[in-house]
Formats: C-alpha cells, sequence, structure tokens
C-alpha cells in the first residue's frame, strides 16, 4: 500500500502513522486504525491526510470509511492485505 505513494510521501505517511496520538487510536488495535488510513487512498497523499483528519474527528467514521468497522475487520483487512500461510 505505502509502494502507491509518491517517492517522499510513503516516508511522510509512516511518520504520521508513528504518530499518531491516542484520540485518533480509540483504544483500537492500532493495526486496524493505521489500515483505515491507508488502504483506500490509493497513494493519494491528499486522500490520506483528508482520512486522518476524519479520524482526529472521530476514529470510527474513519473505520466505517474504509470497511473496517465491523467485528469482521481481521478477515477485511487479510483480503486486502494477504493473508499470512
Amino acid at each position: 500500500m505505502l509502494a502507491n505513494f509518491e517517492p517522499g510521501s510513503a516516508e511522510r505517511v509512516l511518520d504520521q502513522l508513528d504518530d499518531l496520538p491516542d484520540i485518533v487510536v480509540g483504544g483500537q488495535a492500532s493495526e486496524r486504525i493505521q489500515a483505515c488510513l491507508v488502504i483506500r487512498t490509493g497513494g493519494d497523499w491528499n486522500d490520506f491526510q483528508r482520512r486522518l483528519a476524519l479520524a482526529k474527528l472521530d476514529w470510527r467514521d474513519a473505520l466505517v470509511a474504509a470497511d473496517l468497522a465491523d467485528a469482521d475487520w481481521p478477515q477485511r483487512l487479510d483480503a486486502v492485505l494477504g493473508s499470512e500461510p
């Protein structure tokens, strides 16, 4: 997913993901929140920034926007990323 970002953007995305405030994580698995900010961006920095701003307002809305809000989020994430054998 990060490979889809333009050179230089991937590093900025990683920096932003590393520095997520607790209000954005909302007590959820950090993997889930990080994924919801990246998986639907198509490598677009501006889309990532919009999703991050949404998560700062309400992390639940960010999960809904990424289709990771329901209990089956691990399976959905595996479908996008590919699961380990």
